[in-house]
């Protein structure tokens, strides 16, 4: 993500004060209610269900933390039960995806920690998904994820790589690669049993979850393309080169909007280095980048900054607003003077008032939104047409 070595050492260094002790067990649906991320500040607060909350510590994992808790969300609604799926399972696909892409653009590409949420949802239907208890990506009795000296032995394994004299590489290169992966995160699992029952990853997606890529739309929206089409999103992390559809921002916040109500949850991608997002307050609000951020977040109804869809297409094509960080919008609820707030799932631990939950206004979301991954359910039968999503 932009920034990503700030964040990391901003955000995740303080998660990891809240790294979670068992990572290998069963989770029922996180039973907080409203109440527990709702306050005195907000009120006809709807939550939907969703899985504990959970930390990437010291990594930059978030697009997988944050899409796996909705495919988790997607399966308590579907009533299939509530699953604590590895997000390291998909990571460490993930990372081969993005070595093979690196080494066949000779190094001129992204080689990074940072994904999108197309990814996940790419690889679900591509590698399958396991449980966390039969594979969570831990070695060595680690209780804490940490990617850091990860990364920088894989980025130094294929810059190696690709100084070697003499063409072609050396047809060894990748299973080097894989054994660097299965000594920091563990080897992959081909066959596992989960309750009784023999699975592999393929079989696990499709039997037990359900799971079917063509159930999620992926959206965004910016002026510099064609609304209704989709096209490539130009962000660092967008290494797959995933394509998303665009559609007005007024239209974007009504399907979010329309997902809510309706019982689902939203994969958000968006940018929390802005002067207004801050974790251990539980809040983000659209506010100036010299306002008192304590007194905006002391009342919730604080006059924030006006927006238009101008305002967003300016803020993105100057970099102020870029590709940070996903999180996971499970509920909606009003301030007591009608401002409308999205109830945020985050993966940083169970940092701030909320247990790990933030509360984005509306007007916040709007200005910092990148893209969403949304259930297909959800998208209005006249979107999809205009969208021609069938």
């Amino acid at each position: 993500m932009k920034k990503s070595i700030l964040l990391l050492v901003a955000f995740c260094n303080a998660a990891f004060l809240f790294a979670q002790d068992d990572k290998s067990q069963d989770i029922s649906p996180d039973a907080s209610g409203v109440k527990a991320i709702a306050g005195e500040s907000f009120i006809g607060a709807k939550k939907n269900s969703a899985t504990k909350i959970k930390d990437q510590e010291r990594t930059n994992t978030c697009w997988s933390f944050a899409t796996t808790s909705l495919v988790e969300s997607q399966a308590i609604k579907n009533k299939l039960g509530a699953y604590d799926l590895s997000e390291m399972f998909t990571v460490r696909n993930i990372y081969i995806e993005k070595a093979k892409n690196y080494v066949l653009r000779q190094g001129h590409a992204q080689f990074s920690e940072g994904g999108l949420g197309h990814d996940v949802i790419r690889a679900y239907a591509e590698y399958g998904a396991v449980p966390d208890q039969v594979y969570n990506g831990l070695v060595n009795g680690d209780k804490v994820y940490d990617h850091q000296e990860l990364f920088k032995e894989l980025k130094k394994y294929l810059d190696s790589t690709l100084k070697t004299k003499g063409h072609p590489l050396s047809a060894d290169w990748m299973p080097g690669f894989n054994k660097i992966l299965d000594k920091n995160m563990g080897p992959l699992p081909q066959q596992f049993v989960y309750n009784n029952r023999k699975y592999t990853p393929h079989s696990f997606a499709k039997t037990s979850l359900k799971f079917n890529a063509d159930d999620y739309v992926h959206i965004t929206s910016f002026t510099h393309h064609p609304f209704y089409s989709p096209f490539i999103l130009e962000v660092p992390d967008n290494f797959s080169n995933g394509a998303y559809f665009n559609i007005p921002l007024n239209e974007m916040i009504d399907v979010v909007k329309n997902a809510v109500n309706s019982g689902y949850t939203v994969l958000w991608d968006a940018d929390v280095s802005n002067n207004g997002f801050n974790a251990k307050k539980g809040m983000a609000l659209n506010i100036k980048a010299d306002e008192n951020v304590n007194t905006a977040f002391a009342n919730p109804d604080f006059k924030e900054e006006t927006y238009t869809q101008n305002t967003r297409q300016q803020l993105f094509e100057n970099l102020t607003t870029q590709d940070d960080h996903l999180m996971h919008i499970v509920g909606i609820e009003k301030s007591k003077e009608g401002k409308t707030f999205f109830i945020v799932k985050n993966s940083w631990g169970e940092t701030g008032p909320y247990g790990g939950y933030v509360h984005v206004s509306e007007a916040y979301f709007a200005v910092n939104t990148i893209s969403l991954v949304v259930p297909k359910a959800t998208v209005g039968v006249g979107l999809r047409e205009k969208m021609n999503v069938k």
